[in-house]
């Protein structure tokens, strides 16, 4: 059963563009002048001319495009929320259905994979010492960048393998790791290194020119509530780093709730299922039609058997030394009670930062996440942050944009200080 199990939780859920498809997909293409799709996409991909490249055949230009406006385009036509984003802004909503936009932009960088198109260059010379502490999206988007822009980069990485949350924290079935491994060979075809099981403290930054920190976060957030300590409390974070890294190996009980609304919660409840859990369910406090995962993720699992519940909130769980039961209560209706049987659950609650002082000696907030502005810049000179450890938690999508927009203020900086 365990090999069954693993070739499933491994295996891609949705098959992309054929050819053919592809082409027929972008033959619906109005070529809008002023295209919206492309002003509604954060990294500023510019859908409206990949597609447009595919259409005339042109894939070599078509991935040229998405690599050089988003280091990650591989991953992000897999993970992105096209639905609230380009999809939602093109200009066939208004006379049958959007153009698939993720889709079109999967296939560009799947044939850039298949024909080992080189889409991006750096300057052979390079100058100054930039550091990208975490090697998550915003840091592989920073790091790009400032090879591009000609400057040595060195990520520093506590983990074994670069990635962050796309190799530790999201389910293979929506994101394969050989999609992650070809974004990351992009940026290291820049000439970026990478130096991983470091742990980084903040007077290790002071031999490099400028500092980039995209640590993410990693620290738990669990509920305080009875019964947390029980053996088979997981936080979503621990328990999807260690179905990746386990696989086949990972047992995740025969029973499991997952906690939450939102796509982690989804990927955690797959991956339980995929790896050989009988019966898994999905508690959320809120309505589905508030849940903040997307829609297609939900209808995904409940293509597995996965249950939801919504309209309770966890109140205490129970058992002797292991998780037994779950007694929940109504988010809304006070009076509402439900207990469930579970031999594991899992709290897909959010994550919160740990102690960004020790990392980079910076000013923090009292969420404990990095004090930056706009531009990526924090209360120390030379080092600037973005994506999670600033915005408590969003897209890939928009860790790349704050990435772009942080490496800027980078370039400005250092061209400022001399180092060019």
């Amino acid at each position: 059963m365990s090999k069954v199990v693993k070739a499933n939780y491994t295996a891609e859920a949705v098959a992309g563009f054929t050819h053919r498809t592809a082409m027929e997909e972008a033959a619906r293409c109005l070529l809008c002048h002023d295209a919206p799709c492309s002003k509604g996409c954060p990294a500023g991909t510019d859908p409206a001319k990949f597609i447009r490249s595919i259409r005339f055949r042109n894939d070599r230009g078509a991935a040229e495009t998405i690599r050089e406006n988003n280091i990650l385009g591989g991953t992000c036509a897999r993970v992105c929320p096209y639905d609230r984003l380009c999809e939602e802004a093109c200009s066939r909503c208004g006379i049958d259905k959007p153009i698939e936009i993720g889709k079109l932009q999967r296939y560009a960088i799947e044939q850039e994979e298949a024909y080992g198109m080189k889409t991006l260059s750096a300057p052979e010379k390079k100058v100054g010492n930039v550091a990208c502490v975490g090697a998550g999206p915003a840091s592989l988007a920073v790091a790009a960048e400032l090879a591009k822009a000609g400057y040595n980069v060195t990520i520093l990485e506590r983990e074994a393998k670069a990635g962050g949350v796309l190799t530790y924290g999201i389910v293979p079935s929506r994101l394969p790791q050989a999609v992650v491994d070809h974004d990351i060979a992009q940026v290291e075809g820049l000439g970026v290194k990478f130096q991983f099981n470091t742990e980084v403290k903040a007077a290790d930054l002071d031999a490099y020119d400028a500092v980039f920190v995209g640590a993410g976060l990693w620290a738990d957030n669990l509920p305080k509530i009875d019964g947390i300590e029980l053996d088979g409390v997981y936080a979503a974070v621990d328990f999807l780093k260690e179905a990746r890294t386990k696989a086949e190996g990972f047992n995740p009980g025969k029973k499991v709730l997952v906690v939450g609304g939102g796509d982690v919660a989804v990927d955690c409840a797959v991956s339980a299922k995929l790896l050989g859990a009988e019966d898994v369910k999905i508690v959320y406090r809120r309505t589905l039609e508030e849940a903040p995962g997307n829609m297609t993720e939900f209808h995904y699992a409940l293509s597995l058997g996965i249950g939801m519940t919504t309209g309770m909130a966890p109140a205490a769980v129970k058992g002797n030394g292991k998780v037994e039961a779950v007694e929940f209560k109504g988010f809304r209706d006070e009076a509402a009670e439900l207990t469930l049987s579970a031999d594991t659950i899992v709290f897909a609650t959010g994550q919160k930062a740990e102690d960004m002082a020790a990392v980079a000696g910076v000013k923090v907030t009292d969420k404990g996440t990095i004090a930056a502005d706009d531009a990526g810049a924090t209360d120390v000179e030379k080092i600037f942050a973005a994506g999670d450890i600033v915005n408590g938690g969003k897209t890939v999508v928009e860790a790349v944009a704050a990435g772009k927009v942080a490496a800027a203020s980078m370039i400005a900086y250092l061209e400022k200080k001399g180092v060019k």
